[in-house]
């Protein structure tokens, strides 16, 4: 089932984001998604795929990568990035709750700091859950809501204006829970605390993993 493109535009907030999360991986995100990214083979779909930062390390067993990304500028970022991949990459324009992929067509599909701000987790789970094929794994890496109650209610309050800055995003989302609730079967789950700067104080807590469709 093919998608129809549906405008993102998030212009101010694309341009901050490319130049913040480039430092980000400096500060050590790039081992982040290298851990995240490690052993993948075969057919994936990358949902956000933002400015293309997880490209290059895509290990040289994936035979290829659709990234979706509805946002225009970062959209072509993500093109300049995959020019210099060493798997091949066709980005695309799309959103997460109608892929542009059919039915069980992809054997991974990597999520990578965009389940924060999609409209709505459940439909984008389920999106992902369709387009994999059965025994599919979902890679993930996500900032989420904190397990400590005071930090919580902290990214509870600054969540009612969060998204209107930050290109949607929300900084108190379970989405570990999500993915549960979606049907897949967690099988790795890692969560830490990451910081590369103050601004990003409100999206501290992370988890990194793998979930199976089953």
């Amino acid at each position: 089932m093919a998608a129809q493109p549906e405008t993102v535009r998030h212009p101010l907030f694309a341009r901050v984001f490319d130049r913040i999360s480039r430092k980000a991986e400096e500060a050590g995100q790039a081992e982040h998604r290298r851990e995240m990214l490690a052993g993948l083979s075969g057919r994936v779909i990358e949902v956000g795929a933002g400015n293309g930062l997880n490209f290059k390390h895509y290990p040289d067993t994936v035979e290829e990568v659709i990234a979706v990304e509805p946002e225009a500028y970062l959209r072509q970022r993500a093109h300049e990035s995959a020019k210099t991949a060493s798997v091949p990459i066709s980005v695309v324009e799309g959103v997460a709750d109608r892929l542009p992929a059919d039915d069980g067509s992809v054997d991974a599909a990597v999520a990578s700091l965009v389940l924060c701000s999609v409209g709505d987790q459940d439909r984008a789970l389920a999106e992902l859950q369709r387009v994999l094929r059965p025994g599919g794994e979902l890679r993930f890496y996500e900032h989420v809501v904190s397990d400590k109650p005071g930090f919580a209610r902290f990214q509870r309050i600054v969540g009612h204006g969060w998204p209107l800055f930050a290109g949607g995003c929300h900084p108190d989302r379970d989405t570990a829970g999500a993915i549960r609730h979606a049907g897949f079967e967690v099988e790795e789950l890692r969560e830490f605390d990451f910081r590369p700067g103050l601004l990003e104080l409100p999206v501290t807590p992370r988890i990194l993993g793998i979930a199976r469709r089953v």
